[in-house]
């Protein structure tokens, strides 16, 4: 076997509201991702999706990371981290750019120089633009053109899905990483990250609404004809769900948290009014009996609540007629039963569970094909699609180059990090 160069590596870095999970993943002969090794651990400092304790944050990226190296041996110093939250938003813009030398073919350049005028572009107070993501292309007015590198034209224009956050989230993140012994390669928005794990290039075509159901919070990315039309976060997750129960049942977050896990259902008509649960009683106190019907209730109540909000979006996005494919739930959340036809009885659209097995080669363990690591795989994924591919230089030395764009968000969140461990070891 050959020798695992850092090269062939990616690890990416989910810090969630309910877990941080450290993935190590190489491709193998066949484009699959193998992954190396896992490690996951109690995320303590992190609420909504955003920071809210570095030191404990600190502690649990090092456990999780810890944990990663010891299953995979590979010495963990690079990762690709995912940002969420409910401070992410989402706009439209497009960019013209009149080109000089109308003799010469539309190159790399051209489009670069675009991007870079996006970033650009001045936002509210506190916030910066995390990624800019191409639609499509218009040259001299002929529209819907997906590649127009090769291609003559004056006039070069595109619209852009342009994607901001709070740059304080960002700058916490980073704080926390860099901390933990470690270098952030790449900042990823989370939906974007599960969209490649879960999805086909076919349901992307076709039109699919992806709903990445957290702990914190719901990521919601839309994509039709191939491209992404809409980005959303919803401040509700799982843990709403988890908080009710303990209301409703009377009983401390753990004891809810496991009944929601081992019992919960998000339809009550599947649960019979005689199924019973008995949930031991604090400190010698009687136990608890609990209706499975009464807490099927407590459920549906609050993901109807939430399915109630992704459909809004959907329908504000302006594409709900437009995706054939319906709708693709991944995250923790999508493994509570019946959540699925709950899901179609509200929308009326197809869905489905979307699991992270489409790019993972075979022989990785089941645990992985969970729809909880789906962010964590796409992370890695999302590491791999960002890098050129391969040349060789005349000395024979294998080069890889980073394809994002400089000047932007994550080249101001270095610089103010750098900034910052600069000054606080002088």
């Amino acid at each position: 076997m050959e020798a695992k160069t850092a090269s062939e590596i990616i690890v990416g870095l989910d810090i969630g509201t309910t877990k941080i999970v450290a993935i190590v993943g190489r491709k193998n002969e066949n484009g699959k991702l193998e992954i190396l090794g896992m490690g996951r651990s109690e995320s303590i400092g992190v609420s909504r999706g955003v920071v809210s304790n570095i030191d404990k944050t600190v502690q649990s990226i090092k456990d999780a990371v810890a944990d990663a190296e010891t299953k995979s041996g590979v010495d963990i110093k690079v990762v690709n981290v995912g940002i969420a939250g409910q401070h992410i938003k989402s706009l439209q813009h497009r960019g013209i750019k009149v080109r000089n030398n109308t003799e010469d073919e539309i190159n790399q350049n051209d489009i670069n120089a675009l991007i870079e005028d996006m970033y650009k572009l001045v936002m509210l107070p506190g916030e910066e633009i995390i990624h800019v993501l191409p639609q499509e292309y218009i040259i001299d007015n002929e529209q819907g053109i997906k590649d127009p590198i090769g291609m003559a034209g004056v006039r070069l224009e595109a619209n852009f899905h342009i994607i901001t956050g709070q740059i304080a989230a960002a700058k916490n993140i980073y704080k926390c990483v860099h901390k933990a012994g470690l270098e952030v390669n790449d900042l990823i928005l989370e939906p974007l990250a599960s969209s490649e794990a879960v999805l086909s290039a076919e349901e992307k075509e076709a039109g699919v609404a992806l709903v990445d159901i957290g702990g914190g919070t719901t990521d919601i990315a839309i994509f039709q004809d191939g491209i992404i039309r809409h980005t959303a976060v919803i401040p509700f997750g799982g843990n709403a769900i988890t908080e009710d129960i303990k209301e409703g049942c009377g009983i401390i977050k753990n004891q809810a948290e496991l009944l929601k896990l081992k019992f919960g259902s998000a339809l009550a008509t599947e649960s019979k009014e005689n199924e019973i649960v008995s949930i031991p009683g604090l400190r010698g106190r009687d136990p608890k009996e609990i209706s499975l019907k009464t807490l099927a209730q407590i459920i549906q109540a609050r993901m109807e609540e939430i399915i109630e909000n992704i459909y809004y979006e959907i329908k504000n996005s302006g594409y709900e007629n437009k995706l054939i494919c319906g709708i693709v739930i991944t995250g923790g959340g999508a493994q509570l039963k019946h959540i699925s036809q709950l899901i179609e009885y509200v929308t009326g659209m197809d869905t489905r569970i979307g699991y992270p097995n489409e790019h993972l080669a075979k022989g990785n363990s089941e645990e992985m094909t969970s729809p909880m690591f789906a962010t964590g795989v796409g992370l890695v994924l999302k590491g791999f699609s960002n890098i050129e591919p391969k040349k060789t230089t005349d000395t024979g030395e294998v080069v890889g180059h980073s394809k994002k764009s400089k000047g932007g968000f994550f080249e101001k969140i270095m610089k103010v990090g750098e900034k910052f461990f600069d000054d606080s070891e002088n």
